[in-house]
Protein backbone atom coordinates (compact mmCIF):
# COMPACT_ATOMS: atom_id res chain seq x y z
CA UNK A 1 0.00 0.00 0.00
CA UNK A 2 1.40 3.37 -1.03
CA UNK A 3 1.26 6.35 1.35
CA UNK A 4 -1.19 9.13 0.53
CA UNK A 5 1.55 11.75 0.45
CA UNK A 6 4.68 10.78 -1.30
CA UNK A 7 8.03 11.81 0.04
CA UNK A 8 9.38 15.08 -1.37
CA UNK A 9 12.92 15.90 -2.42
CA UNK A 10 15.64 15.45 0.13
CA UNK A 11 16.93 18.39 2.20
CA UNK A 12 20.13 18.93 0.14
CA UNK A 13 18.09 19.11 -3.03
CA UNK A 14 15.69 21.62 -1.40
CA UNK A 15 18.60 23.75 -0.29
CA UNK A 16 20.13 23.72 -3.74
CA UNK A 17 16.80 24.71 -5.31
CA UNK A 18 16.39 27.55 -2.81
CA UNK A 19 19.89 28.86 -3.55
CA UNK A 20 19.31 28.71 -7.31
CA UNK A 21 15.94 30.46 -6.97
CA UNK A 22 17.53 33.16 -4.81
CA UNK A 23 20.30 33.75 -7.34
CA UNK A 24 17.75 33.99 -10.15
CA UNK A 25 15.66 36.51 -8.22
CA UNK A 26 18.72 38.59 -7.27
CA UNK A 27 19.97 38.72 -10.86
CA UNK A 28 16.51 39.53 -12.19
CA UNK A 29 16.11 42.36 -9.69
CA UNK A 30 19.59 43.84 -10.04
CA UNK A 31 19.79 43.74 -13.82
CA UNK A 32 16.21 43.90 -15.02
CA UNK A 33 14.50 45.62 -12.02
CA UNK A 34 11.71 43.10 -12.19
CA UNK A 35 10.59 43.55 -8.59
CA UNK A 36 10.60 47.34 -8.28
CA UNK A 37 6.84 47.61 -7.86
CA UNK A 38 6.78 44.66 -5.51
CA UNK A 39 9.40 46.28 -3.28
CA UNK A 40 7.34 49.46 -3.13
CA UNK A 41 4.35 47.50 -1.85
CA UNK A 42 6.52 45.61 0.60
CA UNK A 43 8.01 48.87 1.95
CA UNK A 44 4.52 50.27 2.38
CA UNK A 45 3.50 47.23 4.36
CA UNK A 46 6.63 47.29 6.56
CA UNK A 47 6.77 51.09 7.21
CA UNK A 48 4.17 51.05 10.06
CA UNK A 49 6.27 48.46 11.85
CA UNK A 50 9.33 50.65 11.41
CA UNK A 51 7.51 53.64 12.92
CA UNK A 52 6.36 51.54 15.86
CA UNK A 53 9.88 50.23 16.44
CA UNK A 54 11.34 53.75 16.25
CA UNK A 55 8.76 55.45 18.50
CA UNK A 56 10.49 54.62 21.86
CA UNK A 57 13.67 56.32 20.69
CA UNK A 58 11.72 59.38 19.55
CA UNK A 59 9.91 59.58 22.88
CA UNK A 60 13.19 59.33 24.83
CA UNK A 61 14.83 62.00 22.66
CA UNK A 62 11.85 64.33 23.12
CA UNK A 63 11.74 63.81 26.89
CA UNK A 64 15.50 64.37 27.18
CA UNK A 65 15.28 67.57 25.12
CA UNK A 66 12.41 68.95 27.23
CA UNK A 67 14.22 68.11 30.47
CA UNK A 68 17.40 69.86 29.33
CA UNK A 69 15.40 72.91 28.20
CA UNK A 70 13.59 73.08 31.55
CA UNK A 71 16.82 72.80 33.53
CA UNK A 72 18.41 75.50 31.38
CA UNK A 73 15.44 77.82 31.90
CA UNK A 74 15.48 77.22 35.66
CA UNK A 75 19.20 77.97 35.86
CA UNK A 76 18.76 81.11 33.76
CA UNK A 77 15.83 82.24 35.91
CA UNK A 78 17.87 81.78 39.09
CA UNK A 79 20.80 83.76 37.67
CA UNK A 80 18.50 86.59 36.61
CA UNK A 81 16.81 86.65 40.03
CA UNK A 82 20.18 86.96 41.76
CA UNK A 83 21.24 89.73 39.38
CA UNK A 84 17.97 91.52 40.13
CA UNK A 85 18.76 91.26 43.85
CA UNK A 86 22.13 92.94 43.31
CA UNK A 87 20.59 95.67 41.16
CA UNK A 88 17.94 96.43 43.77
CA UNK A 89 20.64 96.68 46.40
CA UNK A 90 22.49 99.17 44.20
CA UNK A 91 19.25 101.12 43.82
CA UNK A 92 18.85 101.37 47.60
CA UNK A 93 22.35 102.77 47.91
CA UNK A 94 21.86 105.21 45.05
CA UNK A 95 18.65 106.58 46.56
CA UNK A 96 20.44 107.16 49.82
CA UNK A 97 23.38 108.85 48.12
CA UNK A 98 21.09 111.12 46.11
CA UNK A 99 19.34 112.33 49.27
CA UNK A 100 22.29 112.56 51.62
CA UNK A 101 25.42 113.16 49.57
CA UNK A 102 25.50 116.95 49.84
CA UNK A 103 24.41 117.01 53.48
CA UNK A 104 26.58 114.26 54.93
CA UNK A 105 29.81 114.40 52.96
CA UNK A 106 31.89 117.23 51.62
CA UNK A 107 32.91 116.27 48.09
CA UNK A 108 36.52 117.34 48.45
CA UNK A 109 37.01 115.74 51.82
CA UNK A 110 35.12 112.52 51.21
CA UNK A 111 37.04 109.28 51.67
CA UNK A 112 37.72 106.95 48.80
CA UNK A 113 35.52 103.85 49.11
CA UNK A 114 35.49 100.64 47.13
CA UNK A 115 32.55 98.38 46.32
CA UNK A 116 31.63 95.99 49.10
CA UNK A 117 31.52 92.25 48.54
CA UNK A 118 27.99 90.82 48.33
CA UNK A 119 26.50 87.36 47.95
CA UNK A 120 22.97 86.03 47.48
CA UNK A 121 21.83 83.31 49.90
CA UNK A 122 18.63 81.26 50.02
CA UNK A 123 16.59 80.45 53.10
CA UNK A 124 16.61 76.71 53.85
CA UNK A 125 14.56 76.58 57.05
CA UNK A 126 12.56 78.81 59.39
CA UNK A 127 12.64 78.45 63.18
CA UNK A 128 9.34 77.02 64.37
CA UNK A 129 9.65 78.55 67.85
CA UNK A 130 7.07 81.39 67.95
CA UNK A 131 9.24 83.32 70.43
CA UNK A 132 12.38 83.20 68.27
CA UNK A 133 12.65 84.83 64.85
CA UNK A 134 15.49 82.99 63.13
CA UNK A 135 16.11 81.42 59.71
CA UNK A 136 18.79 79.12 58.28
CA UNK A 137 20.53 80.04 55.01
CA UNK A 138 22.57 77.94 52.58
CA UNK A 139 25.89 79.78 52.97
CA UNK A 140 28.55 79.16 55.62
CA UNK A 141 32.18 79.65 56.54
CA UNK A 142 33.36 77.99 53.31
CA UNK A 143 32.35 81.17 51.45
CA UNK A 144 33.45 83.57 54.21
CA UNK A 145 30.23 84.09 56.20
CA UNK A 146 30.97 85.32 59.73
CA UNK A 147 29.05 85.95 62.95
CA UNK A 148 27.55 89.42 63.11
CA UNK A 149 27.41 89.76 59.32
CA UNK A 150 24.58 92.07 58.14
CA UNK A 151 21.82 90.48 56.08
CA UNK A 152 19.42 92.35 53.76
CA UNK A 153 17.00 91.73 50.94
CA UNK A 154 15.77 93.91 48.07
CA UNK A 155 13.50 95.86 50.46
CA UNK A 156 15.78 96.63 53.38
CA UNK A 157 17.53 95.28 56.47
CA UNK A 158 16.55 91.74 57.49
CA UNK A 159 18.89 90.80 60.35
CA UNK A 160 22.36 89.50 61.13
CA UNK A 161 24.21 86.18 61.24
CA UNK A 162 24.46 84.74 64.78
CA UNK A 163 26.04 81.32 64.13
CA UNK A 164 28.04 79.88 61.26
CA UNK A 165 28.62 76.33 60.06
CA UNK A 166 30.63 75.07 57.13
CA UNK A 167 27.80 75.25 54.60
CA UNK A 168 24.91 76.84 56.51
CA UNK A 169 24.36 79.78 58.85
CA UNK A 170 21.65 81.00 61.24
CA UNK A 171 20.26 84.52 60.87
CA UNK A 172 18.55 86.48 63.65
CA UNK A 173 15.78 88.70 62.25
CA UNK A 174 15.45 92.32 63.34
CA UNK A 175 12.01 91.62 64.84
CA UNK A 176 13.37 89.13 67.39
CA UNK A 177 13.03 90.48 70.93
CA UNK A 178 16.77 90.10 71.51
CA UNK A 179 17.73 92.18 68.48
CA UNK A 180 18.39 95.92 68.25
CA UNK A 181 19.68 98.07 65.39
CA UNK A 182 20.88 101.70 65.51
CA UNK A 183 18.73 103.83 63.21
CA UNK A 184 18.21 107.46 62.30
CA UNK A 185 15.22 109.36 60.97
CA UNK A 186 15.83 110.30 57.33
CA UNK A 187 13.93 113.56 57.75
CA UNK A 188 15.91 115.10 60.61
CA UNK A 189 18.73 112.66 61.56
CA UNK A 190 17.33 111.88 65.03
CA UNK A 191 19.02 108.70 66.22
CA UNK A 192 17.45 105.81 68.12
CA UNK A 193 17.56 102.04 68.60
CA UNK A 194 14.93 99.95 66.83
CA UNK A 195 14.27 96.82 68.89
CA UNK A 196 12.40 93.66 67.95
CA UNK A 197 8.87 93.28 69.27
CA UNK A 198 8.43 89.55 68.75
CA UNK A 199 6.06 90.21 65.83
CA UNK A 200 7.26 89.93 62.24
CA UNK A 201 5.58 93.19 61.19
CA UNK A 202 6.63 95.46 64.08
CA UNK A 203 9.69 97.13 65.59
CA UNK A 204 9.72 99.38 68.65
CA UNK A 205 11.61 102.56 69.50
CA UNK A 206 12.25 102.63 73.24
CA UNK A 207 13.15 105.54 75.51
CA UNK A 208 12.02 108.26 73.10
CA UNK A 209 10.77 111.32 74.99
CA UNK A 210 7.43 112.89 74.22
CA UNK A 211 8.91 116.03 72.70
CA UNK A 212 11.15 114.18 70.21
CA UNK A 213 10.38 115.13 66.61
CA UNK A 214 9.34 111.74 65.25
CA UNK A 215 6.15 111.47 63.24
CA UNK A 216 4.06 108.76 61.63
CA UNK A 217 5.38 108.06 58.14
CA UNK A 218 9.01 108.89 58.98
CA UNK A 219 11.52 106.60 57.26
CA UNK A 220 14.19 104.99 59.43
CA UNK A 221 17.60 104.17 57.96
CA UNK A 222 20.51 102.26 59.46
CA UNK A 223 22.79 104.81 61.09
CA UNK A 224 26.03 102.86 60.80
CA UNK A 225 26.79 103.24 64.51
CA UNK A 226 28.44 100.29 66.27
CA UNK A 227 29.85 99.23 62.92
CA UNK A 228 27.53 96.26 62.50
CA UNK A 229 25.16 97.46 59.77
CA UNK A 230 26.28 99.72 56.91
CA UNK A 231 24.86 103.23 56.88
CA UNK A 232 21.89 104.27 54.81
CA UNK A 233 19.92 101.04 54.33
CA UNK A 234 16.13 101.23 54.84
CA UNK A 235 14.92 99.63 58.06
CA UNK A 236 11.27 100.61 58.39
CA UNK A 237 8.59 103.30 58.47
CA UNK A 238 7.03 104.75 61.64
CA UNK A 239 3.47 103.42 61.79
CA UNK A 240 2.34 104.79 65.16
CA UNK A 241 3.39 107.50 67.59
CA UNK A 242 1.34 107.38 70.78
CA UNK A 243 1.50 109.10 74.16
CA UNK A 244 0.03 107.75 77.36
CA UNK A 245 -0.78 110.05 80.25
CA UNK A 246 1.83 109.84 82.97
CA UNK A 247 4.39 108.01 80.83
CA UNK A 248 7.69 109.84 80.14
CA UNK A 249 8.34 108.04 76.87
CA UNK A 250 6.34 107.78 73.67
CA UNK A 251 4.96 104.53 72.26
CA UNK A 252 6.54 104.41 68.80
CA UNK A 253 5.99 101.48 66.47
CA UNK A 254 7.78 100.83 63.20
CA UNK A 255 6.78 98.58 60.30
CA UNK A 256 9.86 96.93 58.71
CA UNK A 257 10.32 97.48 54.99
CA UNK A 258 11.33 93.84 54.55
CA UNK A 259 8.37 91.45 54.48
CA UNK A 260 9.99 89.02 56.91
CA UNK A 261 7.24 86.42 56.65
CA UNK A 262 7.77 86.02 52.90
CA UNK A 263 11.51 86.31 52.34
CA UNK A 264 13.24 83.60 50.29
CA UNK A 265 16.49 85.11 49.07
CA UNK A 266 18.79 87.23 51.22
CA UNK A 267 21.84 89.36 50.56
CA UNK A 268 25.00 88.96 52.63
CA UNK A 269 27.27 92.00 52.96
CA UNK A 270 30.94 92.06 53.83
CA UNK A 271 32.58 95.08 55.51
CA UNK A 272 33.92 97.73 53.21
CA UNK A 273 37.68 97.64 52.72
CA UNK A 274 39.71 100.06 54.74
CA UNK A 275 38.72 103.65 54.04
CA UNK A 276 41.51 105.72 52.58
CA UNK A 277 41.35 109.43 53.17
CA UNK A 278 42.67 111.35 50.17
CA UNK A 279 44.42 114.09 52.18
CA UNK A 280 45.98 111.60 54.59
CA UNK A 281 47.20 109.45 51.72
CA UNK A 282 48.84 112.42 50.01
CA UNK A 283 50.43 113.57 53.25
CA UNK A 284 51.71 110.07 53.99
CA UNK A 285 53.23 109.73 50.52
CA UNK A 286 54.92 113.11 50.84
CA UNK A 287 56.35 112.14 54.24
CA UNK A 288 57.73 108.87 52.89
CA UNK A 289 59.34 110.62 49.95
CA UNK A 290 60.95 113.32 52.11
CA UNK A 291 64.74 112.97 52.77
CA UNK A 292 65.67 111.65 56.21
Amino acid sequence: MKPIFGRGPSLPIRLALAVVASLVLIIADSRYHSFTEAKVYLNSLVSPLQYVANSPRLLLDSASSQLMSRQSLLAQSQRMEQELFLLRDDLLRLRHLEQENQRLRDLLGSPVRFDTRRMVAEIMAVDTDPFSHQVVIDKGSLVGVFEGQPVLNEQGVVGQVISVGKTTSRVLLITDTSHGIPVRVARNDIRAIASGSGQLDRLLLHNITRNTDIREGDVLLSSGLAGRFPEGYPVGRVSRVGYEEGQPFADIRVKPFAALDRVRYLLLLWPEPQVIDVDDAVASSAAEGAPQ
